[in-house]
């Protein structure tokens, strides 16, 4: 039996290939230092594992769940950015329960756009926004993210052709891979494109916790007339260290969260109930263990820049996101810089062309291992003598 033409069009998984070359190197007996994944290294907070414990023994809970998600959660999400972004979000149409938001994000071309509509990504961007494309069976063209342009799409860029012809943007800031940040400008001459042009936005906001400098990342829908264009959708994997639990939400124009919904309804019966309540409380409960984080990883953050330029690597500090940009040695592809820190100093990254073809040129890096570790790596990249 052969696959179907839906499936052989999805493209590789990137972090597969990194996963396996990770893997095979340990199994030798190596001591990787691996900085190339994407998965908190810290636990979940105590308070929210024992709300999960508490709801997960309570029968009302063993049951199906709403198909659409508790209304106590969508409550939490309401009440979540009303006091975090000034926000107003109606429980009952704005919010739409998500298995964590990759979900959301690979799902809404089915639920928005026809085979051969136009997207447009971000490039560098997450690898999964392809998934979407290639299960919808649309087009997509790329934003270059540059550094000179503050890793942000300049929209005067686009042809006209494109912006007439886009029906779906998706944007991700703070930004993975580059950790750049967007300010309030940028989204509100992103709401009058896509006023202008009839494009729906989508924000990943899937780091949306983690900002630097005394900066807290701004969302999407803090830019008048957001909610008009688009969505944001926002994972608890990274802000409470939630990762494995998948679960997340999306916020915004009714209409579009009233697509997610429909298709939900076919493929799910929403989550765990008491994975819900235990995401209610992380929202609502107190937010220190969210300041601890942030200051857990600026640590490592300045730690590692400060490495970097002992050995004479010139990069620039993320301003968000636990990830840094890092670039790659003159001479070098992102590719073969990857594999050579690998294999010769058992340093694990993932190469920026993985991310898109704007990626070549660098390195991702993830501030998932304590300083300790951080400061080795550097230490055993700087013994190559590459800069």
């Amino acid at each position: 039996m052969e696959f179907s033409n839906r499936l052989k069009n999805l493209p590789s998984q990137f972090f597969a290939t990194l996963v396996k070359k990770v893997g095979d190197a340990v199994l030798e007996g190596r001591d990787v230092i691996n900085l190339g994944q994407g998965n908190p290294d810290q636990p979940t907070p105590e308070h929210i594992v024992q709300a999960l414990q508490e709801a997960a023994a309570n029968p009302l809970n063993h049951k199906y769940s709403p198909f659409r998600g508790t209304g106590e959660f969508k409550k939490a999400a309401a009440n979540f950015y009303k006091r975090e972004y000034n926000v107003d979000i109606d429980p009952e149409t704005e919010v739409a329960i998500l298995f964590g938001t990759k979900i959301g994000l690979v799902e809404l071309p089915l639920a928005l756009m026809n085979e051969n509509d136009l997207m447009l990504l971000p490039d560098p961007g997450y690898p999964d926004y392809l998934s979407g494309v290639g299960l919808a069976n649309v087009a997509f063209d790329t934003m270059p993210l540059l550094k000179e342009n503050n890793f942000l799409p300049d929209y005067s860029s686009l042809t006209e052709e494109q912006k007439q012809k886009a029906k779906l943007m998706y944007l991700n800031y703070p930004n993975n891979p580059t950790g750049a940040i967007a300010n309030l400008d940028f989204f509100q001459e992103t709401v009058s494109l896509a006023k202008e042009k009839d494009i729906a936005i989508v924000h990943d906001f899937a780091y949306g916790g983690i900002g630097f400098d005394g900066e807290k990342p701004i969302s999407f829908l803090q830019a008048d007339g957001a909610k008009d264009v688009g969505i944001e959708m926002y994972t608890l994997s990274k802000t409470y260290n939630m990762a494995g639990w998948r679960v997340g939400f999306a916020v915004g124009n009714a209409k579009i969260i009233e697509a997610i919904n429909i298709i939900q309804d076919h493929l799910f019966v929403s989550l765990f109930p008491a994975v819900q309540d235990a995401a209610t409380v992380a929202l609502n409960n107190s937010q220190e263990c969210v300041k601890e984080l942030v200051d857990l990883y600026e640590g490592r953050r300045n730690a590692l820049i400060e490495s970097c330029n002992s050995i004479g690597w010139q990069v620039n500090a993320p301003k968000g996101s636990f990830f840094a940009w890092l670039p790659v040695p003159d001479n070098f592809t992102s590719e073969a810089f990857a594999d050579l820190l690998l294999n010769e100093a058992d340093v694990a990254v993932a190469a920026g062309n993985g991310f898109g073809g704007y990626g070549e040129g660098y390195v991702r890096v993830g501030l998932l291992v304590d300083e300790v570790r951080l400061r080795e790596a550097i230490t055993r990249i700087g013994k190559l003598n590459l800069f």
